[in-house]
């Protein structure tokens, strides 16, 4: 795979102006690395978060979307949404190391790299759930789980790696699989185009977002009832979990809600762009919870974000569409 050590450049466009502003102020706190999958760009990125620089790029499979990281943190992982691959590259220099192949229309949207080696990733053409051992083997060892019908979209695990959920985006459908069986336990239509999943740090609850309701549903984990329903942000499209609050990522207005989890309630609002049209997505917290990165794909732009604050500290440019994200120390 070729590797490009090129650093974006924002098109002469009014929102990529208000880029160029706030792009040369650093964050003095930052540190460690951020992975951006483009979509557009087919190319993973490799970002300094100390500089703010891009200082990498590959070349990737077509239509990338989330990332995850191996334990020691020396490879990501892209999924690969139009094809039927899940493609391995070392976090260092974006060297590809592997490729694996699933079922034909596998078409991966989201996989998470556990700590005990294995990866689970959701087979969302298939209707199924993938388990990977080994996966920078030469021979990984692949395990479907279900099959038939629209698969999970997004998925989380839980801290003993023995249960996994998914979100079926077309029937408002929330699954949970267990890993050690081999099978999927529980479904449950929870409303309507859900999407965004996070299961919180304790394993206690499940919260999953409707794009359709602007709504964020508080599930138990074992039966999938609703035990509390939360008032969002328009299309909250992503759910990222911490100790004390989940915030949803709001595509349609382009904000964040900061909610409460012990009190069930949104707590404020974080202003990013204030526009559908930076096509705010993908969400992630750093390490230490400090910093929150927001993926806004249509300016090529990944906002960085003062969780105590609510400051929009910067602006960093990544490859077309950055879109799926990573952060490592």
């Amino acid at each position: 795979m070729r590797i490009l050590a090129a650093v974006a450049i924002c098109l002469a466009l009014p929102a990529c102006e208000a880029v160029a502003e706030t792009e040369a102020q650093p964050s003095v706190a930052s540190q460690g690395t951020l992975f951006v999958a483009n979509k557009r760009g087919a190319s993973l990125s490799r970002i300094d978060l100390a500089t703010g620089e891009e200082t990498h790029r590959a070349e990737t499979c077509e239509n990338p979307h989330e990332l995850t990281v191996s334990p020691d943190e020396a490879h990501v992982m892209v999924a690969c949404y139009s094809g039927r691959d899940v493609e391995i590259y070392a976090t260092a220099d974006l060297a590809q190391v592997r490729v694996i192949e699933l079922g034909e229309g596998a078409r991966v949207h989201s996989a998470l790299w556990l700590d005990d080696g294995r990866v689970i990733a959701g087979a969302e053409g298939r209707g199924s759930l993938y388990v990977i051992e080994g996966p920078t083997a030469d021979e990984p060892q692949l395990t479907e789980i279900g099959g038939g019908g629209p698969g999970p979209h997004l998925v989380v695990v839980d801290a003993a790696e023995r249960f996994a959920w998914g979100t079926i985006i077309p029937t408002g459908e929330v699954v949970r699989y267990d890993l050690e069986a081999g099978t999927e336990v529980t479904r449950r239509v929870v409303g309507e185009q859900i999407e965004a999943i996070a299961l919180s740090p304790d394993g206690e609850s499940l919260w999953v977002a409707s794009n359709a309701d602007r709504i964020a549903y508080r599930l138990d984990p074992v039966t999938l009832e609703t035990e509390v329903e939360v008032a969002t942000g328009e299309v909250p499209i992503r759910l990222a979990p911490s100790d004390r609050f989940v915030v949803s990522s709001n595509f349609g207005g382009g904000d964040l809600s900061v909610i409460d989890t012990g009190t069930n309630e949104v707590a404020r609002t974080i202003p990013v762009s204030g526009s559908r049209d930076a096509v705010q997505v993908t969400l992630v917290f750093s390490d230490d919870g400090s910093r929150l990165y927001a993926a806004e794909t249509a300016t090529d732009t990944i906002a960085e974000i003062d969780f105590a604050s609510g400051e929009v500290l910067r602006r960093l440019a990544t490859g077309p569409g950055g879109d799926g994200l990573a952060v490592v120390n």
